[in-house]
């Protein structure tokens, strides 16, 4: 694959090592080592010294922005419970561990009670053996019941790979039990003559959310002797159940709650966390029960030493001649090769699939110019490959047989990479629980370890890189999840029918907002009363109405157009961006050009070739409002929170050259429009306000634009979202207001809480989007302050001036208080429910430190 580099004398992965130190431009952390740079024992080089290896070169050090030193820890042991048994405890012993940590035993004593716990532990401190150790206890237990399945358990993970990874590890820790313990996983790859094996013998079946919700839970009656036993269900990585993936699993618990109550089962819920603000009451949200919470983390960590990587400007210019940085996958690319150079073990994570596979390209061709057997030790790891793919991968990094990784969050959930010395994270990951989960994957073995953020050229990115107390000084966010949101209940209602007919008791576990539902569900002729319930009346599976992870229609299947051979899937709703017509697409290295997206067949054609660029999709959106829920006044202004209806339409695509980022050229689509009706907060000014910030009706679109695109990009600060997840729409003057309007929604049917969110942190959100584009070195506006890689309108108009000359008249009179959402009548009841200790209450975050 060719791909344009840079100039020689500006590429600086293979230059001499040296020794410069590293300036921080803010005061460094006061739990800084006081010896300066401390070294690691043995053969392994320091976390310090692998940093100082990176910044070598022309102007590297330069792009270190800040580094924060996290020094070791002591970990606190305690002993088990005498009620696990005495193999069990014999079994870990084996596995090389003698004595729990505090929070370990501590969590495996609730599970023993009957009582549901979330450990809420940072990376690497044991949260799998907290639950396996009465989990297995539980299931030896089980197996001298006559059938030698009187207990049974389920494991449900977000991702597949972190399932086959579990399973691998509780096999290895239950082989000293013999046959009692039979972990089995079940999912979509799970080979049709193996599933009856696992529905009749296994006691521990590993599956994912998906899988509960297609296939278990419409199949009850044959699960009936597991269900029957079901004793445990453990949740790992319960922090990624955030927007409208949680809210879907949320009702999927709620349904395997209700069907196990069928069969005389009421499981206990074992729920395992990244570090997280509330996770009990999160996990409540989450599992419709009360929770009790472990959350002091006792192991050891070795220490880390976290390093800010902002990537310096080019001679190049964008849009509008704004200045452009180099792109944060070129950096990271550099990054993993240079580390792969030193035989340093790395990760490096990449938001998109496409990047990840453009970081292991990139750094193969260099590291090819080193050494060819280098070159073969790099490989990406990404969702969407075929299963085979997928196995190979986790085998070849778990081996050691690869030395760098370039891979996407698949792998952050929790899957054991031992001996890792880096992490690199091309781009802020949306939340500061997935930059530490994310962080966290090295060093796992106890010894140092760096990690590296790499700024993009964004504004919220280049926001943290300039305000390192942002990461470093604030606590993680809650987890944002609304069960009661009608488009996600709605279907579960309908799912829940058809496995058992609703009645009046079951409105309890769904929550207020069900009874409400019912009738609409009997109008569309989806559910029929009668004296005993609600009955499913249609054929098909109801479990086909529900998309749990929020994406919409079947996936799309990309074929490579000369052969027929099947790449992989996308998305439906990614298609239009990610697939169209004339779209770059990589897969395992190799780059396809699409000749064809087929909506009405889902198929995207797609053929091999080597385009020197990447491609990015441009979309147009309009917005009305269908109802305002509140509203407060801000000086003259107003900022309101309710539903509006959004028209969104991909219209073209821009070719960026690889590595530079620079524009080449942009083409026109013919795609149709999408219509959702969502959440959204917006904010007006008056004529006075536009007179007050001095922004005359020339600037004002500029100015409202500019807001908008920077707000977008600092709200996954303050609620836990992608820039992805959220869009935004600024109007000089809109029909519905009547006033200069900037909007900004939920990307999903019916809300998903971020803007809900942005509402009640409206003053500091909008503080911080001030500050990041006041604080930025451009002249008129540039990707890392208003311009946005994906708006429609080509970045224009754009006034950077105006921007914060509006925001501070607006922030004048902003409350000084988190704003309080007006609830509907629907969430007043659910606030009263909670009141009365129930447990759906309304999704309701922390106030923002």
């Amino acid at each position: 694959m060719a791909f344009n580099h840079l100039p020689a004398v500006m590429h600086d992965a293979f230059g001499p090592l040296s020794v410069t130190p590293v300036t921080d431009s803010v005061p460094m952390a006061t739990n800084q080592h006081p010896g300066g740079r401390p070294e690691s024992g043995g053969d392994s080089p320091s976390p310090h010294t692998i940093l100082d290896r990176l910044a070598t070169g022309a102007g590297r050090a330069a792009r270190i922005t800040h580094t924060e030193h996290l020094p070791p820890r002591e970990g606190r042991h305690a002993v088990w419970s005498d009620r696990i048994r005495p193999e069990v405890i014999n079994a870990i012993r084996l596995a090389g561990i003698d004595h729990p940590w505090t929070h370990q035993a501590r969590a495996a004593e609730h599970a023993l009670d009957g009582e549901s716990v979330v450990i809420a532990t940072g990376t690497a401190s044991g949260k799998s053996l907290a639950y396996l150790a009465p989990v297995l206890s539980t299931l030896l237990d089980g197996s001298e019941a006559p059938n030698g399945r009187g207990t049974t358990a389920l494991y449900l993970a977000p991702t597949k790979a972190l399932a086959a990874d579990q399973r691998r590890s509780v096999k290895a820790l239950a082989t000293p039990l013999g046959n009692s313990v039979r972990p089995a996983v079940y999912d979509g790859d799970t080979p049709v003559e193996e599933r009856e094996w696992v529905r009749q013998y296994a006691n521990y079946v590993l599956t994912n959310p998906d899988m509960l919700h297609r296939g278990i839970l419409p199949s009850h009656p044959r699960w009936a002797s597991f269900l029957r036993s079901l004793r445990y269900v453990v949740i790992d990585e319960c922090h990624t159940y955030r927007g409208v993936f949680g809210s879907h699993v949320a009702q999927v618990m709620r349904r395997l709650r209700r069907v196990c109550a069928r069969y005389g089962a009421d499981p206990v819920f074992l729920l395992a966390s990244a570090t997280a603000a509330e996770p009990a009451r999160s996990a409540g949200r989450l599992t419709g029960l009360p929770v009790h919470e472990v959350a002091d983390d006792a192991s050891p960590r070795g220490e880390l030493v976290f390093a800010l990587w902002e990537p310096p400007l080019t001679d190049l210019h964008g849009e509008k001649g704004a200045p452009v940085r180099r792109s944060a996958t070129a950096e990271t690319a550099d990054l993993l090769t240079d580390l792969t150079v030193q035989g340093v073990r790395s990760v490096a994570f990449v938001r998109s699939r496409r990047g990840a596979e453009l970081v292991s390209v990139i750094a193969q061709e260099r590291l090819a110019e080193v050494d060819r057997s280098l070159a073969r030790r790099v490989a990406a790891y990404r969702g969407g490959y075929l299963p085979e793919e997928r196995r190979a991968l986790e085998n070849a990094l778990h081996s050691g047989e690869l030395l760098g990784l370039a891979a996407t969050s698949a792998l952050e959930l929790g899957i054991d990479v031992s001996g890792l010395g880096a992490v690199v994270i091309a781009g802020y990951p949306g939340t500061r629980a997935s930059l530490w989960q994310q962080a966290g994957r090295a060093g796992r073995s106890g010894q140092g370890a760096l990690a590296v953020l790499v700024a993009r050229d964004d504004p919220l990115d280049t926001f943290l890189v300039h305000h390192p107390e942002a990461l470093f000084r604030q606590p993680v966010e809650s987890t944002v999840l609304d069960p009661d949101n009608p488009y996600v209940l709605a279907p579960h209602l309908c799912a829940a029918a058809a496995e058992l007919p609703l009645t009046e008791a079951d409105m309890t576990l769904f929550g207020p907002a069900a009874p409400g539902l019912l009738p609409q569900l009997e109008t569309a002729g989806l559910l029929r009363r009668r004296t005993t319930g609600w009955y499913w009346t249609r054929r098909q599976r109801a479990a086909d109405l529900a998309d749990i992870r929020g994406e919409g229609g079947r996936p799309v299947q990309i074929v490579e157009a000369g052969t027929g051979r099947l790449l992989g899937t996308v998305d439906e709703a990614a298609s239009h961006t990610a697939v169209h017509e004339g779209a770059v697409h990589l897969h395992q290295g190799r780059t396809y050009l699409v000749r064809e997206l087929d909506l009405t067949d889902s198929v995207a054609l797609v053929q091999e070739a080597v385009p020197p660029y990447s491609t990015t999709a441009r979309d147009t959106t309009a917005i009305s409002v269908l109802e305002t829920d509140t509203e407060i006044p801000w000086g003259e202004g107003r900022l309101c929170y309710g539903s509006v209806e959004v028209t969104n339409q991909v219209v073209s695509f821009l070719r960026r050259r690889l590595i530079t980022g620079e524009v080449l050229g942009e083409s026109k689509l013919d795609l149709p429009p999408r219509t959702l009706r969502t959440r959204a907060v917006w904010w007006t000014v008056t004529e006075d306000q536009l007179d007050a910030a001095r922004v005359n009706p020339e600037q004002l679109g500029g100015a409202l634009h500019a807001a908008e695109h920077a707000s977008i990009g600092m709200l996954p600060l303050f609620a836990t979202c992608d820039r992805w997840d959220i869009g935004g729409v600024s109007v000089p003057l809109h029909p519905d207001t009547l006033l200069p309007t900037v909007f900004v929604y939920d990307g999903h049917p019916g809300g998903a809480g971020f803007a809900e969110r942005a509402f009640r942190t409206a003053r500091e959100w909008l503080t911080a989007t001030r500050e990041a584009i006041a604080s930025c070195e451009c002249d008129a506006g540039c990707p890392s302050c208003v311009q946005s890689p994906k708006c429609g309108n080509g970045n224009d108009p754009l006034h950077k001036r105006g921007a914060v000359r509006l925001l501070t008249e607006l922030l004048k009179s902003a409350p000084g208080e988190e704003t309080q959402v007006e609830r509907s009548p629907v969430e007043k009841a659910k606030a009263e429910v909670a009141a009365a200790g129930a447990e759906t209450a309304a999704p309701q975050g922390p106030p923002e430190p």
